[in-house]
């Protein structure tokens, strides 16, 4: 592209900025309702929705809960949801064993999901904390989330996943090599249309707090996810499992959290040519939530916040605020 030599007052800039109308025509970022995402969590236990106190103005939902916020989501014109699981019946075991059951709750909530709503995109998370008696992502073993054994649990997690009728799987374990090992048998299982958005830039943040309450999988062993999740001080290393994933067969790639890391999603998407989704994070909710509840600033910095992502080159953001945007925007 050219640079041109432009000088005042042959050039105004506020021209451009004389209404609201003429700023959304020369806007480079609006937001599309389509391209949000909503997070939903959801209980194999609570007979009606909790409110989740550290995500202020969101729930856990019962099964039947769920199917109604569905309902809702899709009259908003929201056509994408990621469920999360939180087992609270289930026996967590060290290994996670029952995420590879066909049958469980996160398997057949999907079922009827799909059965009920087949226009809607399901994405699934594909990670083992949600199961674990150690609340990690992976099997641990002599103090060691060990890396291949948990690919072999991700592996059949995932098939089964599939089969449900999932439309995109999240690997979001950050485990090496778990892209190509899903793909892999993934095709070999049928599933060749499978989505696979991965994580590939998950940072150890301190932003997933409220995010592991809801599903409770707060860790109770002393190993930290820092030994398998990005340290957030990297960038170039972002690239490079970036590159790695693509390689596996990712059709699209996530960063989280989102706001803290909108260098990356912009480098991302300027050095790839596939989708580049972000993740607006339990915490940077709440955060933003509760600054508007205590009147520190209105909620228009939703909007803003939002914008930011898409600016910095998101093509799609899971938020807790897709809900409340659609309303908006409806």
């Amino acid at each position: 592209m050219k640079r041109l030599s432009r000088k005042f007052p042959s050039t105004r800039s506020r021209r451009l900025r004389k209404n609201h109308v003429i700023r959304d025509l020369v806007s480079d970022v609006t937001i599309n309702k389509s391209k949000l995402i909503q997070p939903l969590f959801v209980s194999d236990e609570n007979s009606k929705n909790i409110d989740l106190v550290s995500m202020p103005g969101q729930k856990l939902f019962s099964r039947q809960g769920l199917i109604k916020e569905i309902d809702m989501l899709l009259s908003l014109g929201i056509k994408t949801v990621a469920i999360f699981p939180n087992l609270s019946s289930v026996k967590k075991d060290i290994t996670g064993s029952e995420a590879i059951n066909p049958d469980n709750f996160i398997c057949e909530t999907i079922k009827t999901i799909k059965d009920k709503f087949p226009e809607l995109i399901v994405i699934s998370d594909v990670a083992l904390d949600p199961y674990t008696s150690t609340g990690h992502d992976g099997i641990v073993i002599n103090n060691y989330v060990d890396n291949d054994e948990t690919l072999k649990m991700l592996q059949k997690m995932s098939i089964n996943l599939a089969a449900s009728g999932s439309d995109i799987l999240a690997p979001s374990d950050m485990m090496d090599g778990r892209i190509g090992a899903i793909r892999s048998d993934l095709e070999a299982a049928g599933h060749k249309d499978t989505i696979l958005l991965s994580y590939s830039s998950k940072f150890s943040s301190n932003f997933y707090g409220p995010f592991r309450e809801a599903v409770g999988s707060k860790r109770k062993q002393g190993i930290s996810k820092k030994t398998y999740q990005m340290d957030y001080r990297n960038s170039k290393e972002a690239l490079m499992k970036a590159e790695m994933d693509i390689n596996e067969g990712a059709d699209i790639l996530m960063v989280k959290p989102a706001m803290p890391n909108s260098d990356i999603i912009h480098s991302l998407s300027e050095n790839y040519s596939i989708p580049i989704f972000a993740y607006q994070v339990s915490g940077e909710y709440s955060m933003i939530q509760l600054g508007i509840d205590k009147k520190i600033f209105d909620n228009n910095v939703i909007d803003e916040s939002l914008i930011t992502l898409f600016r910095a080159g998101a093509k799609s953001v899971l938020t807790y605020y897709a809900k409340w945007m659609a309303k908006k925007y409806d």
